[in-house]
C-alpha cells in the first residue's frame, strides 16, 4: 500500500516575543478636522486598532497558533507542556506507520500481524479492506515497499488521544527494477491503549 501526497515546508517558531514600548505614531492625515481636547487620544486609539488589524491580516496564521499555545490549558493539550509524553507518542506512531507500510513478498503475514497490533477502529477496518488486494498484488508483482517517517509533529495531546501530522518517504521496488521514491503527508489520530499508542484513523493530505 503506497501512500501519495504532497510535502509542505512548515516553518515553526518556538518562541514568540511581544514588544510594546508604549510609543504612539501620529500621521498628518486629517489634522485640523478634530480639534477637541480628546482628538489626539482618539487618533492614537484609531491608529492602534488599524495597526492591529494589519498585523492580523499579514500574520494571522502565526498569531492564531500563538494564541492557541498561550490559552490552551496544559491539562487539555499536553503537547504544549509535556515534552516526554510528546516524544512517546511520536515514537510509537512513527514505528507503527513504518511497520504497517513496509513489506516484502515474503513477509506479508508478518506485516498483517503488525497491523493488527497497532491499528484500531477505522484505521484497522480500512487497512484490512485493502490487505487482501495488497497481498495478491505484492506476491504477483514481487513488490517491496519501505516506509520511513522523516518528520512527525503532535498537534494535540489530550488524555489518551493524540492528533499528529506526519511526513513519510516511501521507497518502492518491483522485482529487480529500479526503486522509486515518493513522499506522503498524513493526518493521524491515535489512542493510548494498554500503555502503547495505537492508530485509530489515517488520512492522506
Amino acid at each position: 500500500m503506497t501512500l501519495t501526497g504532497k510535502r509542505e515546508r512548515v516553518a515553526v517558531s518556538d518562541d514568540c516575543t511581544h514588544r510594546d514600548d508604549g510609543s504612539d505614531t501620529e500621521t498628518g492625515t486629517g489634522r485640523g478636522a478634530d480639534t477637541g481636547t480628546d482628538a489626539k487620544p482618539r487618533r492614537h486609539r484609531t491608529l492602534a486598532v488599524l495597526a492591529l488589524a494589519a498585523l492580523l491580516a499579514t500574520g494571522g496564521g502565526l498569531l492564531a497558533a500563538a494564541d492557541r499555545a498561550e490559552h490552551a490549558p496544559a491539562a487539555r493539550n499536553r503537547a504544549l507542556a509535556d515534552a516526554e509524553a510528546t516524544r512517546r507518542v511520536v515514537g510509537d506512531i512513527s514505528n507503527a506507520l513504518a511497520a504497517v507500510f513496509s513489506y516484502t513478498p515474503d513477509d506479508l503475514p508478518a506485516t498483517g500481524q503488525r497491523a493488527r497490533e497497532v491499528l484500531r477502529g477505522r484505521a484497522a477496518e480500512d487497512y484490512q479492506a485493502l490487505y487482501t488486494r495488497l497481498e495478491r498484488q505484492v506476491r504477483r508483482q514481487k513488490l517491496t515497499l519501505t516506509t520511513q517517517v522523516v518528520r512527525a509533529a503532535v498537534r494535540e495531546l489530550s488524555g489518551d488521544r493524540a492528533e499528529l501530522l506526519v511526513f513519510l518517504d516511501q521507497h518502492a521496488q518491483r522485482g529487480s527494477a529500479e526503486a522509486t521514491t515518493a513522499a506522503a503527508q498524513l493526518s493521524v489520530t491515535a489512542r493510548l491503549d494498554a500503555g502503547r499508542w495505537t492508530i485509530t484513523e489515517i488520512k492522506a493530505r
